[in-house]
C-alpha cells in the first residue's frame, strides 16, 4: 500500500478579505502576487575564478482583482482616496484565501500595506451580453503564505 491519495486544490473557490471593506461582492479573478529576490554577483580578487551569488532586493508583483460591477462603491472609493490624498492614508492589509470543495479554508496569503494603483471598467456594448467587469490593480509591500 502506497498511502492515501491527496489531490491538489482547485483554483475556482476563493475569498478576498480587505481590511475595513466589508460591503463588496465576490471576485471572479484574483491573482496571487509573485515574489522575486534579485541576485548579485560578487567576487573578491583572492577568490577562485568564479562568482559568488548574493541575495539582493526582494520585489513583489501586483495583485489584480476582477469582479462584476455592483452598487458597492467601496473599492472605487478606496482608489479615489489614493487619487485625492495619496497612498499614505489608504494602505490596507488583504488576505487571499483558497477554499476547498467542502467550504473549508485551506491556504491563505497575507498581503501587507496594499493600495490600488489602477482602476478599469469594461466597455459598454448594446450588442453584447457579458457582465460589466471592474478591474483593480493593487500594489503592496509584501506577501506571505501562512497556511
Amino acid at each position: 500500500m502506497t498511502g492515501e491519495r491527496v489531490d491538489p486544490y482547485r483554483n475556482f473557490r476563493f475569498r478576498v478579505e480587505i481590511e475595513g471593506i466589508t460591503n463588496i461582492a465576490g471576485f471572479a479573478d484574483a491573482t496571487i502576487p509573485d515574489s522575486t529576490t534579485d541576485v548579485t554577483d560578487y567576487r573578491e580578487g583572492t577568490d577562485q575564478p568564479f562568482q559568488k551569488k548574493l541575495s539582493g532586493l526582494t520585489k513583489y508583483g501586483n495583485i489584480t482583482l476582477k469582479r462584476g460591477l455592483t452598487d458597492s462603491m467601496d473599492l472605487y472609493n478606496w482608489k479615489k482616496l489614493v487619487e485625492d490624498s495619496g497612498a499614505i492614508t489608504a494602505r490596507k492589509d488583504i488576505s487571499l484565501i483558497l477554499i476547498d470543495e467542502e467550504g473549508n479554508d485551506k491556504a491563505r496569503w497575507e498581503i501587507s500595506k496594499a493600495w490600488p494603483t489602477k482602476y478599469d471598467s469594461s466597455d459598454f456594448s448594446a450588442k453584447a451580453s457579458e457582465v460589466v467587469i471592474e478591474t483593480f490593480e493593487i500594489v503592496h509591500e509584501g506577501v506571505k503564505r501562512v497556511e
